[in-house]
């Protein structure tokens, strides 16, 4: 090594001892855990972990509506294994104890089963913000959240502290001004209801809004709409039974959406006929008799009152004479009226 460069090394090695005191025990002892958090971290973002599927708490704000069956999936992780690790954090509170990110059926499907015993899990480091955020992104990686369903999750990521209005809307990438709207539908049409129902891929907020409106509009018993939603399901559910008919769940809740919209217009149209008022019917039209010959008609209509003569030389006296008539039965309808009336 050069003389210079042997120069250069020793004032970096200089420096290095000034800028660095000798570590007493107590900044050891954070060092030491600052380390190990960060490898810990480090090693749980790369390794997949078996864990004792009671271990991990499920505390998330739901965001699905369809109630899947895991049945299958657990015959299917009993006959191949787990291929897809679930994601979940530390608990802040429990020690050995994880919250779950995303992995719901799995994390269900296992606990149900009698031959596996641990759940194949990546543990991120992910503060409660995050961890919303992964959710989603893995929902929506999967498949795309229903109008409704984001409606719903919104409401109660508010109603349960995770933000504001804006905060809710920046982790759902919508605008604030559609997550006051989604929350007011939610609120006039009402959770339970909406759960009834289920997802309705493809009805969107303007049919929602209607049906929130419209039960608003007219009192209508929610309880009786769940029946009616219900109704769709157990029907649906018979078929399968007695029929063997597959039937997919989406088309169950849109069709549950719709009997349920149509119960609603029903009483709106009901309501409507009754409300209004029915416009006074309209005197016939009169004929009026001029020398034993039809000479015209005197009809009312909205605007006031037409008479209508026979073509000929009468009615072209009377145009002419029209302001000498009227002024002339004007006349005699005042000397009538004040004329005094019989007791």
């Amino acid at each position: 090594m050069t003389s210079s460069k042997k120069k250069r090394m020793s004032m970096l090695d200089s420096l290095a001892a000034a800028g660095t005191p000798a570590p007493t025990a107590a900044t050891s002892m954070m060092s030491s855990n600052r380390a190990l958090r960060s490898a810990r971290d480090a090693v749980d973002s790369h390794r997949v972990w078996e864990l004792d599927p009671a271990l991990v708490i499920d505390e998330r704000v739901s965001d699905r509506l369809d109630p899947d069956d895991v049945a299958d999936l657990r015959d299917a992780i009993e006959a191949n294994g787990q291929t897809v690790p679930i994601l979940v954090r530390r608990h802040p509170e429990i020690p050995d104890h994880y919250l779950l990110v995303y992995g719901r059926r799995r994390l269900e499907a296992i606990r149900s089963s009698e031959k596996v015993e641990k759940i194949r899990a990546l543990v991120a480091n992910l503060d409660d913000d995050a961890a919303v955020r992964a959710q989603i992104s893995e929902n929506m990686a999967r498949r795309d959240l229903s109008y409704i369903e984001k409606a719903l999750f919104a409401k109660e990521l508010v109603e349960q502290g995770f933000g504001t209005q804006a905060h809710v809307a920046e982790v759902l990438t919508v605008t604030k001004s559609s997550i006051s709207m989604a929350l007011t539908i939610v609120e006039m049409v009402g959770p339970d209801l909406i759960r009834a129902i289920g997802p309705a891929h493809g009805i969107g907020r303007p049919r929602w809004d209607a049906l929130g409106r419209g039960i608003e509009e007219t009192g209508a018993d929610r309880e009786a709409l769940i029946g009616i939603a219900d109704d769709v399901y157990t029907s649906a559910n018979v078929a399968v039974v007695v029929d063997d008919v597959t039937i997919d769940n989406n088309e169950l809740s849109v069709a549950a959406f719709e009997a349920v919209s149509k119960a609603v217009t029903t009483q709106q149209k009901a309501a409507q006929a009754v409300t209004k008022t029915p416009a006074p019917a309209r005197p016939k039209p009169r004929v009026l008799t001029v020398d034993g010959a039809r000479g015209g008609v005197v009809k009312r209509t909205s605007k006031g009152v037409a008479i209508t003569l026979e073509s000929g030389e009468f009615a072209d006296w009377v145009e002419a004479e029209a302001e000498d008539l009227i002024q002339e039965l004007h006349r005699r309808w005042k000397t009538r009226r004040e004329e005094p009336t019989e007791q």
